[in-house]
Parts: structure tokens; sequence; C-alpha cells
């Protein structure tokens, strides 16, 4: 499984997270689409998939505690859990950011 969650700087752009609505379990979802929406305080913005999958779980926590994205997103603020087809999950996964890069390309 492949977790996924926003990153620390998108969590800050958007800032306070009052609503995650997420894609339903069973669901196939395509890198670089729509599956969901996080509004905030600021906007209501589109959950862009980073790559394409199955959704196997989601973060139940998010719906009476949303804000979980913005003071966890790296643990208990996930989203969802999508299972990648495994003749492509590596080129997938391999073209992703590491924490560096994004880093670099977001100046933070």
């Amino acid at each position: 499984m492949t977790r996924i969650g926003l990153s620390d700087f998108a969590q800050t752009s958007l800032g306070d997270i009052v609503d995650v609505s997420l894609p339903r379990i069973g669901e196939a979802v395509s890198a670089g689409e729509p599956c969901g929406d996080v509004e905030s305080t600021k906007s209501d913005s589109d959950l862009i998939a980073p790559v394409s999958g199955t959704v196997r779980a989601l973060n139940g926590a998010l719906s009476a505690s949303p804000e979980l994205v913005n003071s966890d997103p790296y643990g208990q603020g996930w989203l969802f859990e999508l299972e990648l087809d495994p003749a492509t999950a590596d080129q997938q996964l391999g073209a992703l950011l590491d924490a560096k890069a994004y880093g670099d390309l977001t100046g933070g």
C-alpha cells in the first residue's frame, strides 16, 4: 500500500483545514487527476492524485478531526492508501519528488 497525504508545504499554504472529501474505497484514481477536495479557511482546493491506483483505505479520523492534516501531515494526518499496479509501481513512485527536491521546487 502507498499512503497518500499532503506535504507540510501544501497544508501550510492552505491554512487551517476544516473539511476533507476523499475518494471511496475501491475507487480507481489517476495520477494528476482530482480525486477529492480539501476545504480550508482560505480556499477549497482539489485533491490531486500523485499516482494511479485503487483506494484501499481511508483515514476515518479526518471526518471528526480534519485539522490532523495541519498538525501531523506526515503521521496521523494521512488521507488514504492506494494499491498500485505492481507493473508500474516502481516507475510511478520513482517519478515523485523526494523532500529535498520538493523543498527546492517550492522554496521551502
